[in-house]
């Protein structure tokens, strides 16, 4: 078993706003919680450590205090995380920072945080990366996407990768996405449908995994801040 280097720091700043036990977020992370050694500790069978929680923290104090050092990760810093630019805004962005934001009070805190981001490990469950796909284009989080948001989804990607299709286009991809996606017909896609669509184009959740989060050289979900938290061995 790996030994605990370097976690009392983290056990001394949670007295900050939002932090939690160390111990607690290795063995919730949804990703690797899925069994336990002999011994009972979780680390040793591939699950999040107490190394990796430090390192992640380092990630966390360095993207939150780059607007309010206060501990949180307020939106305009998540954005300035993606884009270098906390004003743009972005679709695909929001609705991440929402579903990160779980408690609802407009800020991520590190549990939050630690929790999220663990969807987007090479070991996490198909099934979570695809549920999360899914709460991504539930706009009205209705428990359906419906046409208007698949359209809104669409767009922003085609806005993000610098794209400029006409509106009839742009319907034309809606319509046959839903046709293709819709099997009940009744103008909405469930769960049970984004997920056997989703299964039929793996490609769509390709996204929803980060290899960095596997040897955590860490880089936050792809974008554009880079780490000098080294290597755990």
């Amino acid at each position: 078993m790996r030994a605990f280097k370097g976690c009392f720091s983290l056990k001394q700043s949670r007295k900050r706003r939002g932090h939690e036990d160390p111990i607690i977020l290795a063995s919730e992370t949804p990703c690797y919680a899925k069994k336990s050694c002999q011994n009972g500790h979780f680390d040793c069978c591939g699950n999040v450590t107490i190394n990796e929680i430090e390192a992640l923290y380092d990630l966390f104090k360095k993207l939150s205090s780059t607007i309010i050092d206060d501990g949180l990760l307020h939106k305009e810093e998540f954005q300035l995380a993606l884009f270098r630019n906390g004003s743009k805004q972005n679709l695909f962005a929001d609705r991440v920072f929402d579903l990160f934001d779980v408690k609802r009070n407009g800020v991520i805190e590190f549990g939050e945080f630690v929790r999220s981001l663990s969807i987007f490990h090479p070991n996490a469950p198909e099934v979570d990366k695809i549920i999360f796909a899914f709460r991504l284009y539930d706009l009205c989080q209705t428990g359906y996407i419906e046409r208007n948001e698949l359209k809104e989804m669409v767009l922003a990607v085609l806005s993000e990768s610098d794209v400029t299709l006409s509106n009839d286009d742009v319907e034309s991809i809606v319509d046959k996405t839903m046709l293709e996606v819709d099997l009940k017909g009744d103008g909405k896609i469930d769960q049970e449908e984004w997920k056997e669509y989703v299964a039929k184009n793996p490609s769509l959740i390709k996204n929803m995994t980060l290899l960095y989060l596997k040897e955590l050289t860490l880089a936050f979900p792809s974008f554009i801040v880079n780490t000098e938290v080294p290597d755990w061995k």
